[in-house]
């Protein structure tokens, strides 16, 4: 005898909170977190591009970052932000599966990302004369592009396998945005594949950029220690430390979340472990990496002094309209 099953196609994200009180307090919070964000990615995206002293490989690298950062912000909370006041909070499957191939792709990218920008540092401050050659803007191109493909790739894998999954229990997501592990356990189809898909593909991904970070800032660290400069040692500590803290956040909250034991079982901490991969990472990186770095700073510097003395020279010396200017000149 065979039931007539009802398959799910619309889920409920069910988000933080149904108190209206919090719900006003959280989405001015994240609004202008999001608004911050935004701004300061796309602000240091357009920055690196327009000014030539920025285009170095480490510049490229901190550009695509900053864009995949404003990517992942904008794949997730816009949603998030119109689910507070919306009564329905429905998302399609089809809706699930695009924002969670956007989130991915940005997720993993930035992870080979910050691994080359890790290894960018290593051959900058362990073998600073031969950087021309072993960080030329060429290969600088190829590892962004690379990232990229990487990140695509390992989205589509995912993507891919939520099609063998049906749907028939509850609707309802108890997260803020699609992520695959509330999908994993809302599925009358066994998803242990899809399990084993996260844990070889992203451990792997992970594994592999983690220790190059790691071994890229243990060489980094022996050579700072071995530097006679106080000066040069404070200059090189400081520039790797903050870089090294938002890796670390990035990384251990990835880890928490996809390759713990029990991670599809246990979804007891999935909301405040993505929230500071999906917001909070992206919202410091825009300070991190833009206003705790001198030669950006130098160079809204230099924009300001411009801007400030065309300003000046607008206001002191006014334009003379053409037809008073001509009328001058024949009553001469």
């Amino acid at each position: 005898m065979t039931e007539n099953v009802s398959l799910t196609t619309e889920f409920i994200l069910t988000g933080f909170t149904d108190h209206q009180e919090l719900k006003i307090l959280l989405f001015i919070l994240f609004l202008t977190i999001y608004l911050i964000t935004i701004i300061g990615n796309i602000g240091l995206v357009i920055l690196i591009s327009v000014e030539p002293q920025l285009h170095s490989p480490m510049y490229l690298f901190l550009g695509n970052l900053a864009f995949m950062d404003a990517f992942n912000s904008c794949a997730i909370t816009p949603k998030m932000l119109m689910n507070f006041f919306c009564k329905d909070r429905m998302i399609s499957l089809h809706e699930c599966m695009v924002q969670f191939y956007c989130l991915c792709l940005a997720e993993t990218t930035a992870c080979f990302l910050l691994a080359a920008m890790a290894y960018d540092r290593y051959v900058a401050i362990c073998n600073p004369l031969h950087y021309p050659n072993m960080m030329s803007k060429k290969l600088s191109i190829q590892m962004i592009i690379a990232s990229l493909m990487a990140g695509n790739i390992h989205s589509m894998i995912h993507v891919g396998f939520l099609f063998r999954l049906t749907f028939c229990k509850s609707h309802q997501i108890n997260h803020f945005f699609c992520d695959v592990l509330p999908l994993y356990r809302l599925s009358c189809t066994d998803p242990y594949i899809n399990e084993l898909m996260i844990f070889i593909f992203s451990g792997s991904i992970q594994v592999f950029t983690i220790g190059v970070v790691l071994l890229s800032y243990l060489y980094i660290l022996f050579t700072i220690f071995r530097m006679k400069s106080k000066e040069g040692r404070g200059k090189a500590f400081s520039t790797c430390a903050s870089h090294f803290v938002s890796v670390s956040i990035f990384y251990g909250s990835l880890l928490i979340m996809y390759i713990r034991p029990g991670a599809v079982d246990e979804g007891a901490i999935d909301i405040p472990v993505a929230i500071f991969y999906t917001i909070v990472i992206p919202f410091l990186n825009s300070f991190i990496y833009s206003l705790r770095n001198k030669d950006v700073i130098s160079v809204l510097r230099k924009i300001m002094e411009i801007y400030t003395v065309t300003r000046k020279e607008a206001t002191s010396s006014p334009s003379v309209p053409p037809q008073i200017s001509s009328l001058k000149q024949n009553h001469k």
